[in-house]
């Protein structure tokens, strides 16, 4: 299994707690899915690096399941997405929110990637 996240240091094992999602063929670069997982709704993010990262679909300030519809970008040499509702800014990495744009700070869920033999996995725990 290879790490489809490099910043991140994971078990390169695969074992029951990670999840196929889907083929990496199936992502656009710069551009969100949608998946449900267990429950949970991700946004995936596949970037021009080869980097896959995940984070949680519900925007934290509007409440709408909304962020693979974000705009990818990058903060110096942290990639980012905005939210589509109302623009606050978050690195992918670790959900961080960089721009709060006044309100009070809410981060995202992320979870760790990896990918074997073409497939993302994601594993179960978020961050």
């Amino acid at each position: 299994m290879t790490i489809a996240d490099t910043a991140r240091t994971m078990e390169p094992n695969r074992t029951s707690s990670w999840v196929p999602v889907c083929r990496v063929d199936d992502l656009e670069v710069e551009r969100g899915a949608a998946a449900l997982i267990e429950g949970d709704q991700l946004a995936l993010f596949l970037l021009h690096d080869g980097s896959i990262h995940a984070v949680q679909q519900r925007d934290p300030y509007s409440g709408a399941y909304v962020m693979s519809r974000g705009i990818v970008g990058s903060r110096g040499d942290a990639p980012t997405v905005a939210s589509p509702m109302f623009k606050q800014v978050f690195d992918l990495r670790t959900g961080t929110c960089l721009d709060t744009l006044g309100k009070e700070r809410h981060d995202l869920r992320t979870w760790p990637v990896a990918v074997e033999h073409g497939i993302v996995h994601i594993r179960k725990d978020p961050r």
